[in-house]
């Protein structure tokens, strides 16, 4: 292999597949990335197992010469120095010339560099996925209903399949749940599918669908997402995503969301994020994260947490609307918070059934479909 290639592309083609290089990994040539040059421009491909990313950098874009390529080839190099090095040659064109035993040479202004490759017939083939179960959805659409849910997975790898968003299709509709027992986040939204696309639950990774929001462009471009039996593909225009999905059946959390509620409240949610963040930095002293949220009857909310050792935080909230029974409320603010983060809505609306039920938590449009649940906590005072 011998071509010579901007440096510009192959750096930011590099950034895309190594999100899928894992330091855990007990198969040596997955620590590397694969490349392969033929007369349609260039492939990278990295994986882990769990996720696989490719990224192709075609000959020319937009009439600007990319790639000149002399003789294709393929080889695997260490992505350790590969990363670094390509992002720290000197010049805008990199050479690289694959001789024998895979020894390549990398060679940018005055540097030149030799990196032992690996053979890439040893590197594992990407799994093959039917292309019927196709939906299409807005890249910024994802990466919105991404950073709402994901947040709320299970951190304890003895329960895989709650470590995942659950996504949920079913007759033009896409929910994604996440739930780890304590908090809960859902998002839905209409997608456009064919009449033969079967019902289907599968949980992906949060942790991967946070890498994958990474690569998402802000732009409204359309991204296909293709499911098989234990693998999710993610179709941007250069980029392939490969996902595993998690083992196991995903609870029925639809039981935790109330039809009804005794107390509602509307409240300006940037106030009461801001009260609750300043409630916090006591409550974290105690290494509880407890707050306390106690209704008044004059429409107004105290918001209050103390420490033992450093005192205490009282503060009165106004509210837009307050009905039902006056209730006394303690929960985790640091969830409270992350639910807040992602609720793009000056105000919110949170329903209660009682002091020991499930807090819900939403925008106050009545058209939303964005839901965040979070548990109240017992205390003795």
């Amino acid at each position: 292999m011998k071509l010579t290639i901007l440096k510009e592309y192959l750096n930011e083609s590099i950034q895309h597949v190594s999100k899928a290089i894992s330091n855990k990994t007990t198969i040596p040539i997955l620590s590397g990335i694969k490349i392969d040059a033929d007369v349609n421009g260039m492939t990278l491909t990295a994986s882990d197992t769990d996720i696989s990313i490719q990224s192709h950098i075609p000959n020319e874009k937009n009439e600007i010469s990319i790639i000149d390529l002399q003789k294709p080839g393929s080889v695997v190099l260490s992505s350790k120095f590969f990363v670094e090095i390509i992002r720290k040659l000197p010049a805008s064109k990199i050479e690289i010339e694959v001789k024998d035993h895979f020894l390549t040479i990398i060679r940018s202004g005055s540097s030149e560099i030799q990196l032992v490759g690996l053979d890439p017939e040893e590197y594992p083939t990407l799994p093959s996925i039917e292309e019927n179960r196709r939906i299409q959805m807005p890249s910024d659409l994802l990466k919105s209903m991404i950073k709402q849910t994901s947040f709320a997975v299970s951190t304890n790898e003895s329960t895989p399949v709650l470590t995942g968003v659950l996504w949920t299709v079913n007759e033009g509709n896409l929910k994604f749940t996440a739930c780890d027992r304590h908090r809960l986040g859902s998002r839905e939204t209409k997608i456009e599918v064919n009449d033969e696309f079967p019902v289907s639950n599968v949980s992906i990774s949060g942790k991967t669908l946070n890498e994958l929001a990474k690569i998402l462009p802000d732009q409204n471009t359309l991204i296909d997402v293709i499911f098989a039996e234990s693998q999710v593909l993610f179709q941007l225009s250069s980029i392939l995503f490969y996902t595993r999905v998690l083992d196991g059946t995903y609870p029925d959390t639809s039981k935790l969301i109330p039809q009804s509620y005794q107390t509602e409240l509307v409240i300006n949610a940037q106030q009461l994020a801001n009260a609750i963040d300043r409630a916090y930095l006591l409550s974290r002293e105690e290494k509880t994260n407890i707050v306390k949220l106690i209704m008044r009857e004059d429409q107004t909310i105290e918001i209050s947490s103390s420490s033992s050792e450093l005192g205490k935080v009282t503060e009165q909230l106004d509210v837009s609307k307050l009905t039902g029974e006056l209730l006394r409320i303690s929960f985790n603010s640091k969830y409270m918070l992350d639910a807040l983060k992602v609720i793009d809505s000056e105000l919110i609306h949170i329903g209660f059934t009682g002091a020991m039920q499930p807090i819900i938590i939403r925008p106050a449009e009545e058209s939303s479909t964005l839901l965040q649940l979070i548990l109240p906590y017992r205390t003795t005072s």
